[in-house]
């Protein structure tokens, strides 16, 4: 055991302050706000070096990929989820490309801006839906409810959410708050939501794997590392369960929305 030990990171106490509380996020992330996940980078960012830093999180990412799968394996919405995969592929390829000839830190700035414009983007499509949707009620005379308006992404907003998703989580674990807008536009339930999400970053990430591994970003010290934080992975996520079982979906969506503007400044600030 203190063979082991010994192969840790040598890092101080903030350092595994930070990285605990990175593990705890992940796992409330993957269960109950998706957006979340990208505060972790940061923590992460800030407490190893760069690419150890991709590599270490990847791996606890992935674990709570698989405790989310298991707690929302019957809520995807599988007809988005095909949709997505041509473009997402196209992002991860071009990131894997980006990672091997550029330094990631320089882009992290660039994808917080991208992300609050597209949530303003996104808030203002979908307010527009509701605003169409309201006057088709009252020429109709139907009564339906306004928040019954169809999804506000069509294809080429597919593309674009799916391609921005694929490179940020490929670049810097940061695909979460991009993908959750598009669920967000897609005006999905919140089970729905956290199960597409859940199946989503499970096969996503699984798939950064050989690129990881082909840039050389494994190590067996921060895997030991991954391997201590992985408890805390898990108690966190049963955690988000029990809280997302009970939120409304109104509060949810807020929650979204907040947690994508916290990690696109995250990103910024730590340019």
């Amino acid at each position: 055991m203190s063979e082991l030990l010994s192969h840790l990171p040598q890092l101080g106490a903030a350092e595994w302050l930070l990285v605990i509380a990175g593990a705890l996020v992940v796992g409330f992330s993957k269960s109950a706000l998706p957006g979340a996940g990208t505060i972790a980078v940061g923590l992460f960012a800030l407490a190893l070096p760069p690419k150890e830093s991709t590599a270490a999180l990847l791996i606890l990412l992935i674990l709570g990929d698989a405790t989310a799968l298991w707690m929302y394996r019957r809520e995807p919405d599988w007809r988005t989820l095909i949709r997505l995969i041509p473009s997402v592929l196209v992002g991860l390829v071009v990131g894997a490309l980006f990672l091997k000839y550029a330094d990631a830190s320089a882009v992290r700035g660039g994808i917080g801006v991208i992300l609050l414009l597209l949530v303003a983007l996104t808030l203002w499509r979908r307010r527009r839906a509701t605003l169409r949707a309201r006057r088709r009620d009252d020429i109709q005379g139907d009564g339906n409810a306004a928040g019954e308006e169809e999804p506000t992404v069509g294809r080429i907003g597919r593309i674009g959410y799916g391609s921005l998703g694929g490179f940020t989580t490929m670049v810097a674990n940061a695909g979460g708050p991009p993908m959750s807008m598009y669920f967000y536009a897609m005006r999905m339930p919140v089970l729905t939501f956290l199960g597409t999400s859940a199946w989503f970053f499970a096969i996503v990430n699984l798939l950064k794997l050989p690129f990881s591994a082909s840039l050389g970003l494994f190590s067996l010290q921060y895997a030991l590392m991954d391997v201590l934080l992985a408890p805390l992975v898990v108690l966190s996520a049963l955690i988000g369960r029990r809280i997302a079982q009970r939120v409304p979906q109104s509060v949810f969506e807020k929650a979204i929305l907040v947690f994508t503007v916290v990690s696109a400044a995250a990103l910024i600030a730590g340019a």
